[in-house]
């Protein structure tokens, strides 16, 4: 087996080492560490391994609390120590804002932070009717595979979830169409928890009653998805319960969802991520300030609650009108307004029409903004931007063309460790005009 000494991690959070003028990028190894591996994937400029044995550990290697761990995909981070996994996204996102776009913050903000264990609350996780592995397999994906790891526990659900997966895999063996039904939608709300059952065929009468008795023994809504229209998701059991809704007690605000609706897996990083935006964008009243793809308006309604007018868009009919009657609930419509568009087309008219704007807030997808900071215009650059972003590359990418093209000072930086445990970077940012 070939021996090599970790030099980095690189942004998944695998050890990366140089041997014989090829890099090599050895999952399961840490920066420092002195190591065998084995190598999966051979490229003429690199290589992709697996560590196999540990010759000289670093002092930030624990042991994996998850029984799982190597085998499914869902955490990559576990054998770092969880203040070292911060450290290290920290470096992500300043090496991506250098080497992709060539910048750097003023100021390195204190990493947002919170429970290491037990935070996601949303999670998507995937069903297979496998026979020769046993019967039903229920999990995340395994890594660097389409297969689905046989999960019975896992730590980074809530602890009421995790400890419903073995009922769950009995569950989905008894129905009919266990073979037909690909993936199960969890939702943890301060009000409710929601499964939403992915089913590509009609369940049968007794499959129904199964999952009531399921959904009453475990205290959960039962939902179900017919076909891969999110759309069509409609409550099985009970008929009626509790909606579904997360607080931001800070800003006086409750935001209603629906199961399938886009929303922070981690509620105590979304809390403290929406606090650190809001003190570096300092909604004034009076101040007219955009939010970009606002989706149900996690963002938009703490702007208004400071008393500024706010206008959010975002590309989503449905998720505009859940912001609206969000706004409507609050309290809050006559400071804002909302529009459906698509940002990842925008163009110095469609920004213009939004009006005068006085600060911005870019909360895109990984894909990033690039569209609308190329359509920031003389007249339509505001003198402060925030932009949230669950991509460091993306982030980086557009604020290259903030400074260097718009005249921005990249004021501050700083992560949000949302996925603990995950090579996930989130992280958060502040422009001026220069």
């Amino acid at each position: 087996m070939p021996v090599a000494v970790i030099e980095s991690l690189d942004h998944e959070g695998r050890g990366v080492t140089h041997v014989e003028g090829k890099v090599v990028f050895v999952d399961g190894a840490l920066l420092g560490e002195r190591v065998e591996y084995v190598v999966h994937r051979q490229r003429p400029s690199y290589e992709l391994a697996d560590v196999t044995r540990i010759l000289k550990a670093s002092a930030q290697r624990v042991a994996p609390k998850c029984p799982h761990y190597g085998v499914c995909g869902g955490c990559s981070m576990q054998h770092l120590d969880s203040v070292a996994q911060v450290a290290t996204k920290q470096r992500v996102l300043e090496n991506a804002l250098w080497h992709v776009g060539k910048v750097k913050a003023d100021i390195i903000y204190p990493a947002i932070h919170g429970p290491a264990w037990g935070y996601r609350y949303r999670a998507r996780i995937g069903v297979r009717l496998v026979p020769s592995k046993g019967g039903v397999l229920v999990g995340f994906h395994e890594r660097r595979s389409s297969y689905i790891a046989d999960m019975r526990t896992c730590p980074v659900l809530p602890p009421g979830i995790s400890a419903m997966l073995p009922a769950l895999h009995e569950l989905i063996a008894g129905l009919s169409i266990s073979d037909r039904l690909p993936q199960i939608e969890i939702a943890v709300a301060d009000t409710a928890t929601v499964l939403v059952f992915r089913n590509l065929l009609p369940f049968k009468p007794d499959d129904e009653r199964r999952l009531a008795a399921f959904a009453d023994q475990w205290g959960v809504q039962v939902w179900q998805q017919p076909g891969t229209n999110p759309a069509s998701a409609r409550p099985l059991h009970p008929k009626k319960g509790p909606g579904l809704a997360y607080t931001l007690p800070e800003f006086g605000v409750t935001m209603d969802f629906l199961p399938t609706d886009f929303t922070q897996v981690n509620v105590d990083i979304n809390r403290l991520l929406i606090r650190r935006s809001m003190q570096l964008l300092d909604p004034q009243p009076g101040e007219r300030i955009a939010d970009l793809f606002c989706g149900l308006g996690n963002f938009s309604l703490p702007i208004a609650s400071r008393g500024a007018t706010m206008v959010g868009v975002e590309g989503s009919e449905a998720l505009v009108a859940r912001a609206r009657e969000n706004a409507r609930r609050n309290g809050l419509a006559e400071r804002c307004e909302f529009h459906a568009a698509n940002l990842f087309e925008a163009t110095e008219d469609s920004l213009a029409a939004l009006g005068r704007l006085d600060k911005l807030l870019i909360d895109p997808p990984r894909e990033g903004a690039i569209a609308v900071v190329k359509a920031l215009s003389e007249a339509q650059m505001p003198p402060r931007i925030v932009y949230v972003s669950c991509n460091p590359a993306t982030l980086a990418r557009d604020a290259a063309v903030l400074v260097r093209e718009k005249g921005y000072v990249l004021k501050g930086a700083g992560i949000a460790n949302m996925f603990p445990q995950t090579s996930h970077v989130e992280s958060i940012a502040l422009f001026e005009r220069g």
